[in-house]
């Protein structure tokens, strides 16, 4: 898994108070294993998605990171 997405998932954690393990399956939103091939093959991309009632942004540098509320 791409650390640019370990780090939204443990701040989408904290932000629940939970565990990471606790958060619904990463597959029911993106495929992990197709997005850390893409956030490998370009480092100037960017991703969006929503999961576990967040928008996630990643990128478009490789430690860029953004888990915000979905209502906003």
């Amino acid at each position: 898994m791409h650390s640019a997405l370990t780090t939204a998932l443990d701040r989408i954690a904290a932000r629940k108070s939970c565990d990471r393990a606790a958060l619904p399956p990463l597959y029911d939103a993106i495929d992990p294993e197709a997005l850390t091939a893409v956030l490998e093959s370009d480092a100037a991309v960017t991703v969006r998605f929503e999961y576990a009632g967040y928008r996630v942004v990643l990128g478009p540098g490789p430690d860029e990171v953004a888990v915000i509320d979905r209502e906003r």
